[in-house]
């Protein structure tokens, strides 16, 4: 079903993969020799007093209201989803069984509903964190 893009796609990820190698080869051999270049020329002495770690700031992580608000936002489409469903159906709209008609605004349904309600709650989640990193 899908033969024409098959040969290109298996094309693309060989030539990416080989070039991957050769970079990964290429790039390994060059930092080799800078390090033999800047290992005669430096010592540990002249790197006294200079070096200093930064303290890096306790970073709070996001990702779990992110993925919280995306799953509740896409349950809540996929029940928006269903009711358009049944009230659409319930009305008699649709005429005889089986039609693909049905099925295609099933699909429309859940499809649209579940996108829109996960993107506004990803936009939620983004609101929470800007106002959480104002008060910080």
């Amino acid at each position: 079903m899908m033969d024409f893009i098959m040969v290109p796609l298996v094309v693309g990820i060989c030539v990416a993969g080989t070039y991957g190698l050769f970079e990964l080869f290429a790039r390994r051999k060059e930092r080799l020799l800078m390090i033999e270049k800047l290992g005669d020329k430096l010592d540990a002495s002249s790197f006294e007093g200079q070096i200093k770690f930064p303290v890096p700031f306790p970073k709070v992580s996001f990702s779990a209201l992110k993925a919280g608000c995306l799953l509740a936002g896409i349950g809540l489409g996929l029940l928006i989803g269903f009711v358009i469903n049944i009230s659409v159906a319930s009305s008699g709209a649709y005429v005889g069984e089986g039609n693909w008609f049905n099925r295609e605004i099933a699909g429309t349904a859940f499809g649209a509903s579940v996108l829109l309600c996960g993107g506004i709650g990803l936009i939620i989640a983004f609101i929470i964190e800007t106002k959480m990193a104002k008060k910080n």
